[in-house]
């Protein structure tokens, strides 16, 4: 059977030769009679291929030494919790910016223990845009700011990092890890869902500074507090032991390929053959302000609706699957992650054209 182009927001598609040396050793990972996924977590050989994806990331994003790196559950609704609990530190309130809907989860959440500043939002503008940093009214005061890089269902990315002085940055980076180069040492936490750009479902990685480690007041339970699994290098209790040892081959993968300013350089070009194209017809439409617009969630609408579930039919006839548009927003999306080849979007394009001469 013939794979198709994915272009789903998540779990999303992994490169071909990574699912191919996962399959090639799932009975036999590297002559030790077997699985991965049966190997106890505290052996030997598992924790060589947890130590060799954590030293390719830190590689692969320039992590400094002061900073922890952790492979945790819970996704990042989890660290939505997770982060205030550990983070205020016996603070007022925290400042967040609302960007849509990822960011509003991480709101609510936060509400539960502690004031929340919403230093700026874009619901003006029906989340549409990344507000300016001359408009956020940050309190030099707050715990940290927290920010989400890039709005998966609204298709919004900070082209920039906020700059928050002595205040720690907190980042929601599910959507765009490894896709652009960041300087982390901007940063005192960054935290990511595996599903977008990393491995599979259920995989989530935490870089935090060290000077936040331990510093939940109260001292939070233990599975939320970021010290034990610090203490305990991820262990505590079973990782997401196969999960963790994907990530560890899209970090190779990364690497053979140029590593993270390489990747973006072709998910520049990628975004460039839609946006542009979107710039000259008035069949397709994309609602984010230019300046804003995610390299990696490409919605567009149809000048007419009614034919949306036929545009969807063709697609998949074509081998293009998981263009629908979130429900909240409707329309389409496509997203194109690391492991989406410029192959892949130039037959979206290719597609959408043929479409639009069809029922324009």
């Amino acid at each position: 059977m013939a794979r198709v182009f994915n272009f789903s927001a998540g779990p999303a598609a992994l490169p071909e030769e990574v699912l191919k040396q996962a399959a090639d050793e799932m009975l036999d990972w590297h002559g030790s009679g077997q699985s991965v996924m049966e190997m106890s977590h505290r052996g030997k050989d598992f924790i060589a291929i947890a130590d060799a994806c954590e030293a390719d990331l830190r590689e692969l994003m320039g992590i400094p030494a002061n900073y922890k790196v952790l492979f945790l559950q819970g996704g990042a609704s989890l660290q939505f919790e997770m982060i205030p609990i550990n983070l205020l530190r016996g603070k007022a309130s925290a400042d967040y910016v609302h960007t849509g809907e990822w960011a509003k989860k991480a709101i609510k959440a936060a509400k539960k223990f502690g004031n929340v500043n919403v230093v700026a939002s874009a619901e003006d503008k029906s989340f549409t845009y990344a507000p300016a940093q001359s408009t956020w009214k940050l309190d030099k005061d707050a715990a940290y700011v927290h920010y989400t890089a890039n709005e998966t269902i609204g298709g919004v990315e900070f082209q920039w990092t906020p700059e928050t002085g002595e205040v720690p940055l907190v980042c929601d980076m599910s959507s765009s890890i490894l896709s652009r180069v960041f300087d982390v040492s901007k940063f005192g936490l960054i935290y990511a869902g595996a599903q977008k750009n990393i491995g599979p479902a259920g995989l989530t990685i935490v870089i935090i500074r060290e000077d936040l480690v331990g510093k939940g007041q109260p001292t939070p339970p233990a599975m939320m507090d970021y010290k034990t699994h610090v203490d305990a290098a991820s262990m505590y209790n079973t990782p997401p032991t196969f999960g963790i040892y994907v990530a560890g081959l899209v970090f190779q993968w990364l690497k053979k390929n140029g590593g993270i300013a390489a990747m973006e350089q072709k998910n520049i070009e990628k975004a460039n053959l839609l946006y542009n194209y979107l710039e000259t017809t008035d069949f397709y439409h994309n609602p984010v302000n230019k300046a804003d617009r995610s390299r990696m969630n490409v919605p567009f609408t149809l000048k007419d609706a009614t034919l949306d579930e036929e545009f969807l039919k063709g697609a998949k006839a074509r081998g293009m699957v998981q263009l629908k548009g979130h429900r909240s927003v409707g329309g389409m999306r496509a997203s194109i992650y690391n492991a989406m080849p410029v192959e892949g979007v130039q037959a979206l394009l290719a597609y959408m054209k043929e479409f639009a001469a069809q029922k324009g």
